[in-house]
């Protein structure tokens, strides 16, 4: 059974930022013991068989394979553009001479 002190739950209001009666002080330190005695029932499983796992789940990457493949032509890509020069997309400068 975990106790909670009132200067923890003090000390933990304080890092909160938080000022509390001492109504509210002995109130915090029952919630915060019986959140800790509903945690602690963890410990009561029988995890003796249980192999150790860093997932609880069995993940695999699915990876495909890296293979180079063509393109779209840039005509093709350029076609539906507004305007374009050289090659590219043409759009409007966004930036001032000064800003360069």
């Amino acid at each position: 059974m975990a106790k909670v002190t009132r200067e923890e739950v003090e000390h933990i209001a304080n890092l909160a930022r938080l000022q509390i009666t001492e109504d509210e002080t002995t109130e915090m330190q029952n919630t915060l013991e019986s959140i800790l005695n509903f945690a602690n029932q963890i410990d009561t499983a029988d995890t003796s068989e249980i192999e150790p796992t860093y997932h609880v789940l069995d993940l695999q990457n699915v990876l495909r394979e890296d293979k180079a493949i063509e393109g779209i032509p840039q005509e093709l890509a350029l076609k539906n553009a507004k305007e374009t020069e050289d090659g590219q997309f043409k759009v409007p400068s966004i930036m001032n001479e000064e800003d360069a």
